[in-house]
Order: structure tokens, then C-alpha cells, then sequence
């Protein structure tokens, strides 16, 4: 399979050298990364896993004929800005504030994340271009779960190599908040895979555990958060979550309900993230 990152690209990446910090695994942290840059790391490359979930919930939006030309054009930003966060991962991209890595374990968990990305995406493309055909879609439902647990993997690995910089606890706050953008998007895939047909029961039982999973941590957040305006901003989550959660919870799939889901979600998605960028300028 072809690579997205040739080995010389990488190699350039890990020629200034990494230190290490006292853990398990002794993973080593980026050469002169600032607690913010940290931070900004560890947020992005949290949201890539939402994108794979956004990516899955739009091809199957248009798969069902809902807002097809929008969701289209969603679709593309959202595969164009996930291949770009990627790459800016690797390598860098002032555009996005983002350091290149160092790390030259996160670089070969990065470069598995491409492997998965490649199919993934002409999957998507055809989508893009019309094709949104049964083959299709079961390859993005069987292919969206192997590359969002990549991801979730190099995350882990961000939010630990930060350890020299960024303190654990907000490291770890980050890194929870922005995995509620992530359960946003699948949950609503969930949905959408059962309304379109595509292994039905299963994903009956993913959406329940998804919601739940998300009530649970939003829950969590808000009892555990010491600084006022971000606990308020978690509580308007909350409570776009109160609407949205009866669809979910009863995998309802008629019209009118996947109508106020194109909705709900994605005003769901931006309360979360708006928790996620304050978590983020709060690092001293």
C-alpha cells in the first residue's frame, strides 16, 4: 500500500533529536515544546478522531438523501481537513499551530494511521463523486473503527509524551473533553448505520453504549471542573444534550428525527469543542 509519508519524509522529522520522561514506557516528549504547543497538539490530534466519525456520519447522511449537496460539501472540508492535520502533524503547519513530531514512536503510530487513511479516503472520494453504493458504504462502516482507534492510540501517546511539559491532569482533561467531540459524531453514525440499513442490531447496541458513554462523561466533566466559565460551558453542552438524547436513546430513524439530528449534532459538536479550545487557553 502506498505510503503517505515516505520514509525520508519521516526520517527528516526525527533529526533534531527527542528526550525522554520517567514513564512507563520511558515515551519520549518533543525538543522544546511549550506547554500550549502541548496543548494544541494533544487537542488536535484529539479532533482527528472525531473527523473520522464526521467523515462516516456525512457519506451516510448522503447515502439516506439528506441535505445531499451540503453534506457533500461538508464532506470534502472535512476529508481535506483531516489530510491536512495529518500531514501537520508529521511534519508541521504553521497554518495550525501545530510542531512537527519528534517522537519517532508517535511518528510509526502516525504513519499506521496513513496506511488506514488511503483506502479510507477513496472510499470517501467516491462518495464525493456519487457512489455512494451498498459496497461502499459497508467499507467505510468496516474501515471508520480501525482508523479511529489508530488515532485514539497516537493521542495517548501525545498526551503521555507531554508529560515534560503540559501537567498530566490537564493533559488528561484535554484529552477526555475532546473525545466527547469524537462520541458526538459517532452516535450519530451509529444512527445513520442503522438507518441505512447496515448491520442494524449491532449498531443498536454501539449507539446505546456511545450515548451512555457520553452522558456519563459529560456528567463527569461538569463535577469535576474547578473553573466556573468553562463548568457553564460544559452545562450548555448539557443541555443541547437533553434534546438530543431522546432520538439517540430510542434509535429513532424516521425523517423528522434525522432532520433535527443533521441539527442537534452538530450544534452539540460545537458546544463541546468551545469546552475543548477553553480547556486549552486556560494552560499557564
Amino acid at each position: 500500500m502506498r505510503k503517505i509519508f515516505s520514509v525520508a519524509a519521516i526520517s527528516v522529522c526525527l533529526t533534531m533529536g527527542v528526550t525522554s520522561v520517567a514513564m512507563a514506557e520511558n515515551a519520549p516528549a518533543a525538543v522544546g515544546q511549550s506547554k500550549q504547543q502541548s496543548g494544541v497538539v494533544i487537542n488536535l490530534a484529539g479532533r482527528q478522531r472525531m473527523l473520522t466519525q464526521k467523515m462516516s456520519k456525512e457519506a451516510l447522511f448522503i447515502a439516506k438523501g439528506v441535505d445531499v449537496e451540503a453534506n457533500k460539501e461538508n464532506l470534502k472540508k472535512t476529508a481535506a481537513l483531516f489530510d491536512k492535520t495529518l500531514k501537520g502533524l508529521v511534519s508541521g503547519d504553521s497554518s495550525l499551530n501545530l510542531p512537527k513530531t519528534e517522537n519517532k514512536e508517535i511518528l510509526a503510530q502516525l504513519q499506521k494511521v496513513a496506511d488506514l487513511w488511503a483506502p479510507f479516503k477513496a472510499n470517501i472520494d467516491k462518495v464525493i463523486a456519487g457512489k455512494a453504493d451498498k459496497a461502499t458504504l459497508e467499507a467505510i462502516a468496516k474501515e471508520n473503527l480501525p482508523l479511529l482507534k489508530n488515532m485514539n492510540a497516537a493521542v495517548q501517546m501525545y498526551a503521555k509524551a507531554s508529560g515534560s511539559t503540559l501537567a498530566p491532569e490537564m493533559a488528561k482533561k484535554i484529552n477526555v473533553a475532546g473525545k466527547q467531540r469524537m462520541l458526538t459524531q459517532k452516535m450519530t453514525k451509529e444512527l445513520l448505520l442503522i438507518a441505512n440499513g447496515i448491520d442494524v442490531e449491532a449498531n443498536k447496541e454501539n449507539l446505546k453504549k456511545t450515548a451512555a458513554l457520553f452522558g456519563k462523561t459529560l456528567d463527569d466533566l461538569i463535577a469535576n471542573c474547578k473553573k466556573p466559565e468553562i463548568k457553564a460551558q460544559f452545562e450548555t453542552a448539557k443541555k443541547v444534550w437533553g434534546e438530543y438524547a431522546p432520538i439517540v436513546n430510542s434509535a429513532d430513524t424516521s425523517d423528522a428525527a434525522l432532520k433535527k439530528a443533521e441539527a442537534l449534532n452538530m450544534t452539540l459538536l460545537k458546544e463541546s469543542n468551545k469546552a475543548v479550545k477553553m480547556l486549552e487557553k486556560a494552560i499557564k
